[in-house]
């Protein structure tokens, strides 16, 4: 066997070795409900690290952080929800499509797009029907009303209704379903 040795690389060579060339940021894909959970999400991070630091390092906790962000997370649910209504991210069997006929695979599409937009247009009414209950109920720990996180759920039902539709209607107007487009996305990301 032969020694092989590498050749010696200087310390300005190590250093750059593994910069990459930035590519463009591409935003596109986001809409006005990503950047909103990111937000909800961060505050609800923030609230988390202040109870733990007031907790275990001043040794006195504030009782209201985790209130906060128990209806933080409330909130980063729904949202998200929206997110994965939009970009059909939320879990489906997608094996059926596959070993239809690409005729039958679309008439499916139309009848699951159709039991969404009826079941979140449902959802959407009983939301309604329970903040006339119990909009005005107030927090336990902060003199807020609980209002907040019950209309910031009926807005995402509503928003996950309208994107439905949406959906629906690229379904019936484009050469591709919402869904053949998302699969190709997972295949060429790699997601």
């Amino acid at each position: 066997m032969t020694d092989q040795k590498n050749a010696p690389i200087s310390v300005e060579e190590m250093a750059h070795a593994f910069e990459e060339e930035v590519a463009d940021v591409d935003l596109s894909p986001y809409a006005i409900e990503d950047w909103l959970t990111m937000l909800v999400f961060w505050g609800m991070a923030a609230s988390v690290f202040l109870q733990f630091f007031t907790r275990y390092a001043l040794n006195n906790s504030l009782a209201w952080t985790e209130e906060i962000a128990a209806n933080c997370l409330v909130v980063v649910v729904f949202l998200g929800s929206v997110m994965c209504v939009r970009q059909l991210r939320h879990i489906q069997v997608d094996l059926i499509y596959r070993l239809l006929s690409k005729r039958t695979g679309r008439v499916l599409e139309v009848i699951v797009d159709l039991i969404n937009i009826s079941f979140f247009a449902y959802i959407t009414w009983l939301m309604w029907r329970y903040l006339e209950i119990v909009g005005d109920e107030r927090m336990v720990t902060v003199d807020l009303p609980r209002g907040i996180v019950f209309y910031t759920v009926f807005a995402a039902y509503v928003l996950m209704f309208l994107r439905s539709v949406q959906n629906f209607i690229k379904d019936m107007t484009g050469k591709k379903t919402v869904r053949e487009q998302a699969n190709e996305a997972i295949y060429t990301q790699g997601i």
